[in-house]
């Protein structure tokens, strides 16, 4: 898992995390605020994806606008299967070779329906998207009726890619 979050953050994250921090640098913020901007960015990247790797198994390929299961036909393993594969260990040898029978995604699909993998990697997307919006609630108070408006708006974002559904 530990391997996988260090993917993820890289894939997706990283971008948005330095661009939220940059941001900050060039409206001229302090450290801390470019420091709780880059917390936010992390945390709503990694949401994102772990978002994104459970529609991939829940979503259709017309909702989604690509093909479902093209993580794990492609050989990729993301959260929900990590997840599933604590409950059931005999799955890994299902996942190494599946991509040389595509029965094996069958199998692995049912042994995912039984786990609890897709319910713990909403509760981890859940808990990156409170840590994006505990980082907006620590920047400093301010007045300025914009700047609220703007904190609302990204608290607001956390909620959306948690709730989405493409």
């Amino acid at each position: 898992m530990e391997c996988y979050m260090q993917k993820t953050y890289n894939k997706t994250a990283a971008l948005v995390s330095n661009s939220c921090k940059a941001v900050a640098y060039l409206s001229g913020q302090r450290e801390e605020v470019a420091t709780l901007a880059f917390e936010y960015g992390k945390n709503l990247g990694l949401a994102y994806q772990l978002i994104d790797d459970i529609l991939d198994f829940t979503g259709t390929s017309a909702s989604l606008g690509k093909a479902s299961l093209t993580d794990l036909r492609n050989g990729i393993i993301t959260a929900p299967i990590l997840f599933a594969m604590e409950e059931f260990p005999q799955l890994r040898a299902f996942i190494n070779s599946s991509s040389d029978n595509p029965a094996n995604v069958d199998v692995i699909l049912e042994y995912l329906g039984k786990s609890h993998g897709i319910q713990r990697t909403t509760e981890l997307a859940l808990k990156h998207a409170s840590l994006a919006a505990a980082a907006i609630d620590s920047l400093p108070e301010t007045h300025d009726v914009d700047a609220t408006n703007a904190r609302t708006a990204l608290v607001h974002i956390t909620q959306k890619i948690i709730t989405r559904n493409k």
